[in-house]
């Protein structure tokens, strides 16, 4: 039985200047999951595990979407969003606490709850990147 090829760049019309994701996780199992179904459907994946790093590519590099977890050890990703969101740039939210935050606060950004499946992930970055 042949397996099916995994989906290349060129295949989804990705390259080095589209589609270019910052995933903030700090979870270290959490983590390379994500970054792992990103790059199978076709993303450019930069990975960070920390609020500081993030805003400090944030502020040296061009993404087309941010993906943040909310609970950071050095921050909040909700801050991250809203300075994303700041620079014109989508985000969205990843959580498995959401409980934790008030309404307000999670309904200004588009959220997924944990646990994430890699498809459920991949559609939501694709219908906001509008792809």
């Amino acid at each position: 039985m042949q397996s099916a090829s995994p989906i290349t760049f060129r295949e989804r019309g990705v390259d080095e200047h589209h589609n270019r994701i910052l995933l903030v996780e700090d979870d270290p199992d959490v983590g390379p999951l994500l970054e792992h179904a990103l790059l199978q459907a076709g993303f450019k994946v930069h990975w960070v595990s920390s609020a500081s790093e993030a805003k400090e590519l944030l502020d040296e590099r061009t993404y087309d979407l941010i993906l943040t977890d909310v609970m950071l050890p050095d921050g909040n990703g909700l801050d991250i969003a809203d300075a994303a969101k700041a620079r014109g740039l989508k985000a969205l939210v990843i959580t498995g606490y959401a409980f934790q935050f008030p309404k307000e606060r999670l309904a200004q950004h588009d959220v997924l709850l944990k646990p994430i499946r890699p498809g459920e992930l991949v559609g939501a970055i694709e219908r906001r990147l509008g792809t």
